[in-house]
């Protein structure tokens, strides 16, 4: 299954698994999903499948609601980009709710966003928005980068009591990988587990979603030139696994974080400080940050590409590092 269908399958596992799971959002129902992530889901569900006018902030504020009153709704927004338009219910009302109300409420909803560069949409429709919710305390963000990371994340997610962002990077919709032919609850992927890709003992190696699959690409690479890179995939940035992190490091000295989106203000740059920090004794050379380029996203092809990570970048990167 790709990384496309399996967040339908994902949906409609939980859908099926839990009667209060409602699932709403713009052309989710009879169009299938802008991207066809949710084709069949209002055929099986019913009206537990809502479209929506186009207007995010109907769609968090219902949302919210429909939590409130013993809901667990999923609400998607069609591109990550469109977060800035239901900002304030997001980090003001969604956010907040469980301390606001001095915990007597909760506010299970799960929120798909399709974000991330490589796919052509331009610059308003290819931001790694995940940045964006960093320092907002009181939502969880998970950034699957693989088809049984998608299934198992979203899964945990529909059942997490608390607000949780899942990301889904739109440039990956082709990966493909393996599910369980049936729902199996020991497929559920726990929330802030790391999951450490590739072992090795010469570098640090973290980046999520694209960017794990470069990171990949060039740990072979640099496998054949004698560098042996231990890859990490956080899964999920908040909360953040960096126990795991931290144990690689005890290996190998060195650390490259590969990030999408802009430097300054990421996950990536929030680790390394962290690193720096907690754990500054691990380390035998300054970190290094590799984040696409301080500009809007190109819509050519060819510049959207060179704004990029890619493995070659990372591979010069390690080799430079390496070498203290």
């Amino acid at each position: 299954m790709n990384y496309r269908k399996v967040i339908g399958r994902a949906l409609a596992d939980e859908l099926a698994h839990d009667p209060r799971v409602v699932f709403l959002g713009e052309d989710v129902g009879e169009a299938g999903g802008a991207f066809k992530t949710t084709a069949g889901l209002k055929e099986r569900f019913g009206d537990r499948v809502r479209d929506t006018p186009i207007s995010e902030q109907a769609i968090i504020g219902t949302a919210v609601g429909a939590s409130l009153m013993g809901l667990r709704p999923v609400a998607e927004i069609m591109f990550a980009d469109f977060a800035g338009v239901c900002f304030d219910q997001l980090v003001n009302t969604l956010a907040k709710y469980r301390y606001t109300s001095g915990g007597q409420a909760s506010v299970p909803v799960t929120v798909r966003m399709a974000n991330g560069a490589g796919a052509g949409f331009g610059p308003q429709h290819s931001q790694a928005a995940e940045n964006w919710f960093l320092n907002i305390p009181g939502l969880k963000i998970v950034v699957p980068g693989t088809v049984p990371d998608m299934y198992g994340l979203l899964r945990s997610a529909v059942r997490d009591d608390d607000p949780v962002l899942v990301f889904e990077h739109k440039n990956l919709f082709t990966v493909k990988g393996e599910v369980p032919a049936e729902p199996d609850d020991a497929h559920l992927v726990p929330i802030g587990v790391a999951d450490v890709v590739r072992e090795g003992g010469d570098v640090t190696v973290v980046a999520t979603q694209q960017m794990r699959h470069r990171a990949q690409e060039a740990a072979a690479l640099l496998a054949d030139r004698g560098v042996s890179a231990e890859v990490i995939d956080p899964r999920t940035l908040v909360p953040f696994d960096l126990a795991t992190v931290a144990a690689s490091l005890d290996k190998t000295s060195r650390l490259v974080v590969v990030q999408e989106g802009p430097p300054d203000g990421g996950w990536g740059a929030s680790l390394i400080s962290t690193v720096c920090t907690q754990h500054f004794e691990l380390l035998d050379a300054a970190p290094v940050l590799l984040a696409s380029d301080p500009t809007p996203v190109p819509y050519a092809g060819v510049l959207e590409q060179a704004s990029l990570p890619d493995a070659a970048r990372i591979v010069a990167a390690v080799e430079q590092l390496v070498r203290y």
